[in-house]
């Protein structure tokens, strides 16, 4: 049977909860992994959240599985995950699989704008050059 991008948005935003900035600093606080998981030409143009960490959602579950070479050390099990891409609808996504990878607490931030709201700092973009 086949899905369309907003039914699995929906299931995504029912199955991964929203977080305020507010929340989600105080969840850093406490260990939690705020993950952009924008594109580098994103972050470049527009920065990121002070203390997130940088995975592309193309790259999202190679990095996520502790059973392959390409695992990243952060992305464990028994971490609080934050995500968070431009808008939202890709952090959802990602939330989602996350949950069906069998990471237990994992919420959505939305988007970087959502963070800078709620008084978040960023860092600037990475100058790409000529």
């Amino acid at each position: 049977m086949s899905r369309t991008v907003q039914q699995m948005l929906a299931e995504a935003h029912a199955a991964v909860p929203k977080i305020s900035a507010q929340d989600a600093k105080a969840k850093m606080q406490e260990g939690a992994l705020l993950l952009d998981i924008r594109d580098a030409p994103e972050l470049e143009r527009t920065g990121r959240a002070v203390g997130a960490h940088h995975i592309p959602r193309g790259m999202l579950e190679f990095r996520a599985d502790d059973t392959v070479p390409f695992h990243d050390p952060e992305m464990r099990k028994d971490r609080a995950i934050i995500l968070h891409c431009a808008s939202g609808g890709r952090a959802a996504l990602a939330g989602k699989l996350l949950k069906d990878m069998g990471f237990g607490e994992v919420y959505n931030l939305g988007g970087l704008q959502d963070w800078v709201g709620g008084g978040g700092a960023t860092l600037e973009g990475v100058d790409p050059g000529m």
